[in-house]
């Protein structure tokens, strides 16, 4: 059990955060995975990839691929809007760090949470994976979804488009 408690404390870490919104929830994403914030763009759809995978963009001579955030929790599709954009983060897949991009609602800001602040994921019982979320930030009266977005986004899918883009 010292393992799990090790694990826990090891997640549960204090620090700046980027936080968005997809629809009424908010979420957080460590700031130092956050490479930039771009506008939605034309995004080149890539064959036989799953639903939340959007395609990849072309940023700057970087091919990166991107994933629609609704899509992969899968929430209810809505029409972008002018707050509508990506954000690039860079993840740990395997040996190799990838730059992706994850569409979202809107972005709303940086936000300094402290350890105290963020409490573990609360259980929902063995049939509901809760395993991508570092914590939950208490802000106030309002609790941020603190992202691990290695877990979430890093899946043989990713590597495999991202081998396909190189």
């Amino acid at each position: 059990m010292a393992n799990a408690d090790a694990v826990s404390g090891e997640r549960r870490k204090g620090g700046k955060y980027l936080t968005f919104a997809l629809g009424r929830e908010e979420y957080g994403l460590e700031i130092l995975k956050v490479r930039e914030i771009i506008g939605i763009m034309e995004i080149t759809a890539v064959p036989r990839t799953p639903p939340h995978v959007k395609g990849v963009i072309n940023l700057r001579g970087q091919v990166i691929s991107v994933i629609d955030l609704r899509s992969r929790f899968a929430m209810e599709a809505v029409e972008k809007t002018d707050q509508t954009c990506i954000i690039v983060v860079e993840i740990q897949s395997g040996q190799r760090r990838l730059n992706t991009g994850i569409v979202v609602d809107r972005v709303s800001e940086v936000l300094d949470i402290a350890c105290e602040q963020i409490e573990d994921a609360p259980s929902f019982g063995t049939s509901v994976d809760s395993s991508f979320i570092l914590g939950m930030g208490k802000i106030g009266q309002n609790v941020k979804i603190l992202l691990d977005i290695d877990s979430v986004l890093g899946s043989s899918e990713i590597e495999k488009l991202a081998a396909q883009a190189a």
